[in-house]
C-alpha cells in the first residue's frame, strides 16, 4: 500500500513556483567591454573566407581559405579554393606597389590593391583596413580611432565598410577576433559587397 506524505502537493507546488521564479529571475550576463589585445605589426594568422559580390548585374560568391601574413612594411595573402585547397591567387602588398598573381596567369601589379583585386578577381579584398580589422582595430566615419570589444562589436569605417565582430576566440587574455562580417552597400561605381571571415587559427 502506498502512503502520500501529507501536504505533498503544497510543497511540490511551492518548489515548483520557486524553480520557475529563479529561471525567470536569473540576470543575463552581459558581453565583457574589455578591449582586444594591442595591436601588432606583425600578424600570423588562417581562416576562412566566404565572399557575396555583384557582377555584371548578379550575385556571385565565392569560398575558401586564406592565409595572412603581415609584418610593418609588407602584407601577403594567399587564398585557396575547395575541395582540394588549390591557389586562387597570391598578393603580396608593399608601400607604393601591390602584386596579385592568379594560377596560371601572369602577375599583375599597381600601386592600389583594392582596385587591382576588384579589377582580377571581381571583388574587393580590402587589405589595407584589414591589416586593422582582423585584430579588433578600425578607423571610424568620423575619424575616431575604434577598438572592438565584446560589448562593443560594430562599427562603420572611415571608407563605407560596416564591420560586425560576431564571435572571439576561445582564449585566454584579452578578446581575440574569431568571425567578423565585413558589408559595404552599393554606393555610385561600388557593388555591394560582404566578406565573411571566420579565423581558425589564434593571432600570434
Amino acid at each position: 500500500m502506498t502512503r502520500k506524505l501529507p501536504g505533498a502537493p503544497a510543497l511540490l507546488a511551492v518548489l515548483l513556483a520557486a524553480l520557475i521564479s529563479g529561471c525567470a529571475t536569473t540576470p543575463a550576463i552581459p558581453p565583457s567591454a574589455a578591449p582586444v589585445a594591442p595591436y601588432s605589426d606583425t600578424l600570423d594568422l588562417a581562416g576562412k573566407l566566404a565572399v557575396t559580390y555583384s557582377k555584371d548585374g548578379k550575385s556571385e560568391s565565392m569560398y575558401g581559405r586564406f592565409a595572412w601574413q603581415q609584418s610593418a612594411a609588407r602584407t601577403d595573402v594567399t587564398i585557396t579554393a575547395p575541395p582540394l585547397n588549390q591557389t586562387v591567387a597570391t598578393i603580396s602588398v608593399a608601400p607604393g606597389r601591390a602584386t596579385l598573381t592568379e594560377s596560371g596567369k601572369p602577375p599583375r601589379t599597381a600601386a592600389d590593391i583594392d582596385t587591382l583585386s576588384a579589377q582580377a578577381l571581381g571583388w574587393t579584398l580590402p587589405v589595407s583596413g584589414l591589416r586593422e580589422w582582423l585584430q579588433g582595430y578600425a578607423t571610424a566615419a568620423g575619424g575616431k580611432r575604434y577598438t572592438a570589444s565584446p560589448a562593443a562589436n560594430t562599427v562603420t569605417t572611415a571608407d563605407g565598410w560596416r564591420l560586425t565582430y560576431v564571435s572571439w576566440q576561445d582564449s585566454p587574455g584579452a578578446p581575440r577576433p574569431k568571425r567578423i562580417d565585413v558589408e559595404r552597400g552599393a554606393t555610385g561605381q561600388l557593388d555591394e559587397m560582404t566578406i565573411r571571415i571566420v579565423i581558425d587559427s589564434p593571432a600570434t
